[in-house]
């Protein structure tokens, strides 16, 4: 199967209207705040560290350009074409490599595997925001990414960051500037039960073999400036060594 249509426009119509500044979205935090406080916790896991990693829903590549300065060979792949030129615009010297992918295409997935063999894969706040009829598809896709070898590396916000995330939006002053183009999009984070993550994962026949909670840093401050963070998991899956 394929992600729904609307969910494709609304990330194709974000992304031709987002800003090019660094930081100006969101969820684009610098990424010593947030790739890099990952990095710590996935690293001691990977199985092989020269596999190529995948930035899965990479966005304009902020995070992916952080990877590919820290392993061999690093592809940002995104739904979304408009994303995906941000990206390249952003790396004009290609320390990374970009691909468009439909993660909840397992045939997509499959074709990639054949190109890179087993890879490690880095997956950021993109569960939470697909369709409920997306998130066990891309599981599944997670799953013929990493092959016996790869690790996936997912974090998103935790159930409690729907209600920070409400109260930003229902301010007497509306959303904040860089959270407003999100909602206007539709592109609203749905909840996913906390437990919903390692389950899906268990499904697609990964195991989960470390998880935790962290901050997830965004470029967006409160009127006292106090930079937004919202409460992440994160887990750490692969197949186990028989």
């Amino acid at each position: 199967m394929s992600v729904t249509s609307r969910y494709r426009e609304a990330w194709e119509s974000f992304w031709q209207e987002a800003p090019e500044d660094r930081g100006a979205v969101f969820w684009d935090a610098e990424p010593t705040l947030t790739a890099g406080r990952h990095l710590a916790h996935f690293e001691p896991h990977l199985a092989d560290p020269g596999l190529p990693l995948i930035d899965l829903g990479c966005g304009n590549g902020t995070q992916t350009r952080y990877f590919a300065e820290r392993f061999p060979y690093v592809v940002g792949a995104d739904l979304a074409t408009a994303a995906l030129a941000h990206a390249r615009r952003a790396d004009p010297t290609g320390l990374a490599a970009y691909r468009q992918l439909d993660a909840a295409d397992k045939a997509e997935a499959e074709t990639l595997h054949a190109e890179l063999g087993d890879a490690n894969v880095y997956v950021r706040g993109v569960l939470h925001q697909c369709e409920p009829e997306d998130r066990r598809p891309l599981a599944d896709t997670l799953g013929v990414l990493l092959g016996d070898r790869g690790r996936a590396f997912l974090v998103e916000p935790s159930q409690a960051a729907k209600s920070i995330l409400r109260s930003l939006a229902q301010g007497p002053a509306g959303p904040p500037a860089k959270l407003a183009p999100v909602l206007r999009h539709g592109l609203t984070p749905g909840a996913v039960p906390d437990e919903a993550v390692p389950q899906y994962l268990e499904a697609a026949g990964l195991t989960v073999l470390a998880r935790g909670e962290l901050p997830l840093v965004t470029t967006e401050y409160t009127a006292d400036g106090t930079r937004v963070e919202l409460p992440s998991t994160w887990v750490v899956a692969g197949r186990r060594p028989a």
